[in-house]
This record gives structure tokens, C-alpha cells and sequence, in this order.
């Protein structure tokens, strides 16, 4: 820019010392050397017109870089607004979560307290019960002598005893009931403790896998807990008994009490193998088992039908079977989830799951759980797989075969993913547990089973 001014100054001294040479040689216009200095002054109005229209040329490329630095300054801007903001949210997760972290702190130190005063009042009560039996000992003694009396009349000082025995005993047994009614009240504070602390565990559990979730697709130096290779085979074998079974918990009541691959033979149905997993007294009849992702579960309708994998390791029961299986019964239907830091979780849901010509039609209702809620309850979901999507286009979106209500819910047989993996895509399409309020819950490994709620009809 202080080039232009320069030669702008130039020019104008080059034109008044022209023209004085000029006025000194007006006598002889028409000699070449007049007209040379023409020439030249030509020339240096040409220069100066070229200058002029370079200066302009140059101002106006100042004007537009200005306006592209403008730009880029406003919007650097903005990414540190955001940024900013982003920050604070941050720093606000992380003090409610150190909140509820002393929180439940807390509420154990005070469990802990409640125990160890419920101990002391069970020992109290002990020792009054036998004050009580020691004490009504003594009533029946006294009894025997009221008998041995009833003929005789008893002497003022006796009866003095018998009713001072009375008075102490009413006494004792007032003081037992006041006793029970306070650790009765006990306990209901450490049931409402324990919920209250499960409830806190269940939101820091939640907040834990949020940061997982962001973590393990962000810092590419976070590794994730090794994969086992390889499923615990049991040690049973298949077992095939003279009448086979209706489902693992009838077998267990006929005496098999060991987790593995066992015949059953549903009413009405031909005889097949399942895994029958042994756990809290009974046996749960496994309907879908993953573990470390060695087993493709984007498959088509006719596998989802029938069933694929290996029963001791991953694999997919096949819905004609769970359907012979649950026409027997009410059923109740387990879901055991692990995060990729060993958490553990659960939720038990009633349910009935329709035949052939329904697609399945799965309803559920809540009836118990360690973990939010992921689907809708009292509602149809019909099943649906990628090559017969049923008119849901959540099976192409979300590969494998799923009861499928809206594609963001959760999809316990979708593609296996790592928390090493990269991209928001694969992560969508991956094995997830999604609450209707809450982000992905990234998932190691799951377990579906199925247990009667009635014994009778298998009696």
C-alpha cells in the first residue's frame, strides 16, 4: 500500500517539470525535440494510469482479505464459545457425580450403623426371650401352686408374689413387643437405605458408561478388558432320558442339576438340544448368549426361524423353538448385561411371544430389574430381519434380527463393537442397551433365558 502513494508522487513531479520544459520551448513546436517531449509525457500519463488502476486493484484485494479474516475470526470465535460451554457442562457431570458418589458414601456409613444396631437389638431380644421362657418357667410353677392352692386358701404374702410375678411378667412381654416393633421400623430404614443405595449406584453406573461411551471412541490410547477366546464349556454332556423333558427347569426337578447341553421335547413339538443354565435353585432354559463377538449376527429370517451358533458358546435358540417352549406356560424373560468394565446388570420382564403368523409378536411388562428400562412395555413388536424387514427399515439400518419399535432403542443382536472401535455409525449399529432417556450402554456381553412362573402345568 505505500507504493502507490510513492509513485503517485512521482508522477506528479515527472508532469510539471514536462510542462516547464514545454513553456521554455514554445517557439519550436514543431521541432523533433518537442515533439519527443510529448512522447514522453505519453508515456508517463500512461504509467501513471496503470499505477492508478494497480493501486485500486490492490485496494480492493485488501478490502476482500480483510473481509475473509473477518470470517475466519468470527468463527474462531464461536469454537471457543462452544468449546467454553462445553467445558462447564462437563465440569458440571463431573461434580454431581462426585455428589452422588459422597452421597452414597454416606448412605453406607449409615447402613452400616443401622446393621450393627439392628445386631445389638437382635442380641437384646435373644436375652428377653430368655428372661420370657425362664419367666413363664416360673409362671408354670407358680400354676401348679395356684392349683395346689385352689383347695387351701393362700396367705397374703403368697398372693403378693403370685401378683408381683404377673405384673413383672406383663412387663417383660411389653417391653419384647416394644423391642420387635423398633427393629420391625429398623429394617424398613435398611430396606429404604438399600433402595436408595441401588438407586445411586444404578445413576453412577449410568454416568461411568456415559464417559465410557465418549472415552472409548475419543482416546485411542484407552484399552479395553481382553476378550476371552473361548467360552467355559461345562462338564455335562447332552442328556436324553426316557420322555424328555418340556423345558431346563423340568429337567432340573427330575434330578440334573449341572449347567450344559441338554434334549427337550416341548409338548406338541419334536425334541431338540438347548442350554440350560443352573442358577438361583433352578434351571433357566438360555435362548441367546454372546460373549466376544466370534459369531455374525446379521442373519436372515430362515436362521432367526430355526436358530444358528453353538450352544456353548454364541448362538441364537431360533424363535419356533422359544415358541414351542412358552405355548407350555406362563414364562418369565431374563436379560443379564455386562458393560466393558464388568458391571453387571439385569431386568426380568413377563411376557407372551406370538406364532408364525404374527412375526412373533413379542409383549413385555416389567417385573424387576438392576437397570433402566430400554423396551416399550404393553406393546406389539413384531420380529424382523434385514432380508424381511416387515415394513420397518430398522434391520438395514441396524443389522441383525430384533423386536424392533424404534431403531434407537437397543438391538441385543446387533454387529459386536469394541470399544476400541472408531465412528459414531459403527457405534449405532452396534450391541447396545439404549434407555428412552439415557445414551448407549456399550455392552461386552449379553444372556437372554426364560423360566416358567408356573410350576403346576409341568407337574
Amino acid at each position: 500500500m505505500k507504493i502507490i502513494p510513492v509513485l503517485l508522487f512521482l508522477a506528479s513531479l515527472v508532469l510539471p517539470a514536462a510542462a516547464d520544459k514545454d513553456f521554455f520551448s514554445v517557439g519550436s513546436a514543431g521541432s523533433p525535440e518537442t515533439k519527443s517531449r510529448f512522447a514522453m509525457l505519453d508515456d508517463v500519463r500512461i504509467l501513471a494510469n496503470g499505477l492508478l488502476q494497480l493501486g485500486h486493484g490492490l485496494k480492493d484485494f485488501v478490502h476482500k482479505t480483510k473481509g475473509q479474516m473477518n470470517d475466519i475470526f468470527q468463527k474462531l470465535y464461536i469454537f471457543d464459545r462452544s468449546f467454553y460451554e462445553l467445558s462447564l457442562q462437563t465440569s458440571e457431570i463431573k461434580e454431581e457425580e462426585e455428589q452422588l458418589r459422597q452421597t452414597t458414601a454416606r448412605l453406607q456409613i449409615n447402613n452400616e450403623e443401622i446393621k450393627n444396631l439392628s445386631q445389638e437389638m437382635n442380641l437384646k431380644i435373644e436375652d428377653l426371650i430368655q428372661n420370657k421362657i425362664q419367666l413363664q418357667e416360673q409362671v408354670w410353677g407358680l400354676e401348679d401352686k395356684v392349683t395346689k392352692l385352689a383347695i387351701f386358701q393362700p396367705s397374703v404374702q403368697e398372693t403378693k408374689e403370685i401378683s408381683s410375678l404377673k405384673a413383672f411378667v406383663e412387663q417383660q412381654d411389653n417391653d419384647i413387643k416394644q423391642l420387635l416393633r423398633i427393629v420391625e421400623n429398623q429394617h424398613v430404614q435398611l430396606d429404604r437405605q438399600h433402595n436408595q443405595i441401588m438407586e445411586l449406584q444404578d445413576k453412577l453406573n449410568h454416568i461411568e458408561l456415559q464417559e465410557l461411551l465418549e472415552n472409548s471412541f475419543l482416546e485411542e490410547q484407552q484399552e479395553a478388558e481382553p476378550i476371552p477366546s473361548a467360552v467355559h464349556r461345562p462338564t455335562a454332556g447332552t442328556y436324553r432320558a426316557d420322555g424328555a423333558a418340556a423345558d431346563c427347569t423340568a429337567l432340573y426337578h427330575t434330578g440334573v442339576q449341572a449347567s450344559g447341553v441338554y434334549t427337550i421335547q416341548p409338548n406338541g413339538s419334536e425334541a431338540f438340544s438347548v442350554y440350560c443354565e443352573m442358577k438361583f435353585g433352578t434351571s433357566w432354559t438360555v435362548i441367546q448368549k454372546r460373549v466376544d463377538g466370534s459369531l455374525d449376527f446379521n442373519q436372515t429370517w430362515d436362521a432367526y426361524t430355526n436358530g444358528f451358533g453353538d450352544l456353548n458358546e454364541e448362538f441364537w435358540l431360533g424363535l419356533k423353538k422359544i415358541y414351542s417352549i412358552t405355548q407350555q406356560g406362563n414364562y418369565l424373560l431374563r436379560i443379564e448385561l455386562q458393560d466393558w468394565r464388568g458391571n453387571r446388570r439385569h431386568i426380568e420382564y413377563s411376557f407372551s411371544l406370538g406364532g408364525p403368523s404374527t412375526n412373533f409378536t413379542l409383549q413385555l411388562s416389567r417385573m424387576s430389574g438392576s437397570i433402566p428400562n430400554a423396551l416399550p412395555e404393553h406393546a406389539e413388536l413384531r420380529f424382523s430381519t434385514g432380508d424381511t424387514a416387515s415394513g420397518s427399515s430398522c434391520p438395514q439400518s441396524h443389522p441383525g434380527g430384533w423386536w424392533h419399535s424404534e431403531c434407537e432403542e437397543t438391538n441385543l443382536n446387533g454387529k459386536y463393537v469394541t470399544p476400541r472401535s472408531r465412528g459414531r455409525l459403527d457405534r449405532g449399529k452396534g450391541l447396545y442397551w439404549k434407555p428412552k432417556k439415557g445414551r448407549y450402554y456399550l455392552l461386552k456381553s449379553t444372556k437372554i433365558m426364560i423360566h416358567p412362573t408356573d410350576l403346576k402345568s409341568f407337574d
